[in-house]
């Protein structure tokens, strides 16, 4: 047998088992939760930037990217600007990659990969540090409520010329913000392409998590958001693929595909 196919072959039994192993997903829900209370996310960084996400997560999105090869990454919720920076250096590899396959050479003045960020409140810290960074010749910020009319008809008009792109939503996480995020985003998702929608996790969390200062919680929350969505638009599925791997994981439910 091939041996890279008998890799794979292994790689999808050993998978099959583990989702089939109920005490080891128990197990995985209570660190999970146990995680939560630490703000596990909280320690991880992009390229010397803060990023706010699950290693699992990160390395599910550079998967993601790399298999996508968006010309345009969109992404809602900057905070330190750690996802815009991932997102930016993986654009980088891909257009190096590329070149290098096709014999040319790659002009750091003229990246052809963007990143755009979109927040309400980008603070002054953060936008600084952003655009100090090496990658911030490929992003672009936007600050404003990401679901008012003139953002999203200025997001809609930076798109326009894009052929390929892939859209994450981590700012709001209430479920009406979340559900308009999506009415009003979703469809510049190319096709075979995602839209990423973080922080479902919210939903499986015991009812008596606390969230301080959040109005969102189970029940009102981006998975329930995620749910709603797909009754009325069958272009979109969720790809169990990425929960059936991750298991740890803030976006289970989360990795919509646009399938036509």
């Amino acid at each position: 047998m091939d041996p890279i196919q008998e890799f794979k072959d292994n790689n999808a039994r050993k998978q099959a088992e583990m989702v089939a192993d109920s005490n080891f997903l128990e197990n995985t829900k209570t660190w999970i939760f146990d995680a939560n209370r630490y703000e596990y996310s909280y320690r991880f960084t992009a390229l010397g930037r803060p990023i706010i996400q699950y290693p699992q997560d990160m390395i599910a999105m550079q998967e993601l990217i790399w298999e996508v090869k968006p010309d345009l990454i969109l992404e809602i919720g900057i905070a330190h600007g750690g996802s815009l920076i991932m997102s930016a250096q993986m654009l980088a590899i891909i257009e190096y990659c590329e070149a290098v396959k096709n014999g040319e050479m790659v002009d750091p003045k003229k990246p052809k990969g963007r990143v755009l960020g979109i927040d309400i409140d980008i603070r002054s810290h953060n936008k600084t540090a952003i655009e100090q960074h090496p990658m911030s010749n490929r992003i672009d910020m936007i600050q404003g409520s990401s679901i008012e009319k003139p953002i999203i008809e200025q997001v809609h008009t930076y798109a326009k010329d894009y052929k390929n792109i892939l859209i994450s939503l981590d700012s709001n996480h209430t479920h009406d913000h979340v559900l308009a995020e999506l009415e009003a985003y979703a469809n510049l998702t190319s096709i075979n392409s995602y839209c990423v929608v973080f922080d479902t996790l919210i939903e499986d969390l015991p009812a008596d998590y606390k969230w301080a200062n959040r109005s969102w919680g189970k029940g009102n929350n981006p998975k329930t958001a995620v749910h709603k969505f797909l009754e009325t638009n069958s272009s979109f599925v969720i790809d169990e693929e990425f929960d059936n791997k991750l298991l740890i994981s803030v976006a289970p439910n989360g990795y919509l595909k646009k399938i036509k």
